[in-house]
């Protein structure tokens, strides 16, 4: 086999996130009584939350930090008067009860028992050990290694690092990663020196100049890369 570990990214790649995401957080304005629809809330909170995860790629906010900050800034918009922090809390507990697969996920990790599977994620430690644990993909990965566990997220070295030491592995051309992130999967592996696969199932447009070693639009179609 040209690999023997394959690293996969979770949100947007295994895991619908979109959907969980919004389930997630209609459970918990409604725990909250909120009674506005969700989708008036929706595009402040999306946009308040990407601009945090790229600054957490950047390194200019910790995982700790965007929690809370998300929903304050969310709240200070949309004048109510809510703690941020608490309301984090509390959708982090919903967030994590939250299973949507991706379309082929438990047919590509089937196929794929003779890897070293391993998932490495930009998330809080608590929340996407729940998802997978109470997914049907709960016993296919080897390790499980998230940012806020390794003090360090993608496209930093050092969550590689962290990994490759959790599993001993000494050879980066037997490694690679999938993930639907070209600033934080494909540019964290390039930086790393291991292969690369792009999942883009939206068939997006490449503008960033960063080279993946290899692009997917479906899951399945990752076999034809290994």
């Amino acid at each position: 086999m040209k690999y023997e570990v394959i690293l996969f990214d979770v949100d947007d790649t295994l895991f619908d996130f979109g959907m969980t995401e919004r389930e997630a957080l209609q459970k918990t304005f409604q725990a909250y009584n909120l009674t506005h629809s969700l989708d008036e809330y929706l595009p402040a909170y999306k946009e308040i939350s990407s601009v945090l995860w790229r600054e957490l790629e950047q390194g200019h906010t910790t995982l700790a930090e965007l929690g809370g900050e998300r929903f304050k800034r969310l709240f200070a918009a949309i004048g109510l008067p809510i703690d941020g922090s608490a309301f984090n809390q509390d959708y982090l507990v919903n967030l994590g009860k939250e299973v949507h697969l991706t379309n082929g996920a438990i047919e590509l990790c089937s196929q794929l028992s003779d890897y070293r599977l391993v998932i490495i994620t930009n998330g809080f430690d608590a929340v996407q050990k729940a998802r997978i644990g109470g997914s049907p993909l709960c016993n296919a990965f080897e390790c499980l290694v998230t940012s806020e566990a390794a003090g360090c997220q993608k496209p930093d070295k050092g969550i590689f690092d962290y990994v490759f030491k959790q599993l001993e592995i000494t050879n980066k051309s037997k490694v690679l990663i999938v993930g639907d992130s070209l600033t934080s999967d494909i540019q964290g592996g390039i930086n790393y020196g291991i292969d690369t696969c792009w999942f883009n199932p939206h068939r997006k447009e490449n503008k960033l100049g960063i080279k993946p070693t290899y692009e997917i639009h479906e899951l399945m179609e990752l076999l034809t890369c290994l």
